[in-house]
């Protein structure tokens, strides 16, 4: 398993292959549906996002709410192909990474081609899992949304797998 600390650098994605296990440990933002929607609405706008997308690490996640002793519950990864639409433009704006569950389209494929960027699956189903890697959680974005808001997540640990490489091979 390649044990690797957030942010990653352009080398640390080309190291990477398909198929590799990875321990991810750093910053990572969670963003879904809502989420990814209000950012385009800003971007459409013109209008500065309230975090930095450059270099970023998004992961198709909503943290449940946490028990005292926690700093978060359950964060079971979402259905990547709902963003689909979303992706590419973000990854051109400096995304490095996406972490989420399942296939994502040609487009997506070509933008982490075009950008040097990664997509890592994480296990459906493993969200206690996924939740006790958190060591902080914080809404840093569109608090409305609850679940489905914008949450800094510190992770320590994290495995994922590379699903898609920034060479255009694929686990799928």
């Amino acid at each position: 398993m390649k044990k690797l600390c957030l942010p990653l650098s352009k080398e640390d994605i080309k190291n990477l292959k398909a198929g590799d296990s990875v321990s991810l440990s750093g910053v990572i933002l969670t963003a879904r549906d809502c989420a990814h929607k209000r950012i385009f609405e800003l971007l459409k706008k013109d209008e500065r996002l309230p975090f930095e997308i450059k270099d970023a690490v998004i992961y198709y996640a909503g943290p449940c709410p946490s028990k005292p002793d926690a700093a978060s519950g359950s964060c079971g990864p979402t259905t990547s192909a709902r963003m689909e639409g979303f992706a590419p433009t973000l990854l051109d704006l400096g995304l490095a990474a996406i972490i989420g569950k399942g296939e994502m389209n040609a487009e997506v494929q070509a933008a982490l081609k075009r950008n040097t960027g990664v997509y890592f699956a994480a296990i459906g189903g493993a969200g206690a899992l996924y939740g006790k890697a958190i060591k902080s959680c914080e809404c840093i974005a569109f608090e409305d949304l609850l679940s489905e808001a914008v949450y800094r997540l510190e992770i320590k640990d994290f495995p994922v797998v590379v699903a898609y490489d920034c060479y255009g091979n694929s686990i799928y």
